[in-house]
């Protein structure tokens, strides 16, 4: 059985982030906030040599790990994969809407009309499936469909041709890092509050299992 370190960081932060806004599948810069959010996970990270590197085809996940790699000073890979299933939550409709508004639209039909009140009665992965309720198309991911793709991200990282300790680099995303810490953080963790760009969370991955080392430190 092979085990993996997973260093997980959330991008640096953006303009979208700034204003309020849902940012799944649709982008925007980072800020000079953002980078140097990305430069001070680099300085962090620049002695841990990493066998491989993964983010989603994201241009904030880009520039953030970029940034990281090209800070490290312990011979690790130069360039990362890149890959769909790594992509935060796609809110389809809701994209770049208001994240207060588009979350009371999800949750004020069942009586919770902030993010913060539907998780904490039910679950990320309930917010998920009434936001897709709530977009008119219904293209929105709820929570199965995200995990189905997610998973396909995760099993990518477990299959990669790295040796046993292998450390590994995953660039990843606010409500992402929040759905790994509810699937994995076996409820340790305050998960109506986002975690900080640029903040860095370990895993331990196995081919079976996923721990939480720690989660959202700066």
């Amino acid at each position: 059985m092979k085990k993996l370190n997973v260093y997980l960081v959330r991008h640096g932060q953006t303009y979208y982030n700034i204003y309020n806004k849902l940012q799944g599948w649709s982008n925007s810069p980072l800020t000079q906030k953002g980078m140097q959010d990305a430069r001070n996970a680099g300085e962090k990270l620049a002695k841990i040599h990493f066998d491989a590197a993964f983010c989603s085809d994201t241009t904030r996940a880009e520039v953030t790990i970029q940034t990281i790699l090209d800070m490290n000073q312990a011979d690790s890979v130069k360039q990362p994969i890149t890959a769909p299933f790594f992509r935060e939550e796609f809110y389809g409709y809701f994209e770049g809407a208001n994240m207060d508004e588009a979350w009371y639209l999800a949750g004020a039909p069942h009586g919770l009309p902030t993010f913060k009140a539907i998780v904490e009665k039910y679950s990320i992965g309930q917010a998920k499936d009434w936001l897709k309720d709530a977009d008119p198309f219904h293209h929105a991911e709820n929570n199965t469909e995200y995990w189905a793709r997610v998973d396909q991200g995760i099993d990518l990282i477990r299959h990669s041709e790295v040796p046993d300790d292998a450390n590994i680099l995953w660039v990843s995303h606010g409500n992402t890092l929040l759905s790994l810490m509810e699937r994995f953080g076996q409820g340790k963790y305050d998960l109506t509050v986002r975690p900080e760009n640029g903040s860095l969370t370990k895993l331990i991955l196995t081919d079976d299992d996923v721990e939480v080392e720690y989660y959202n430190q700066k």
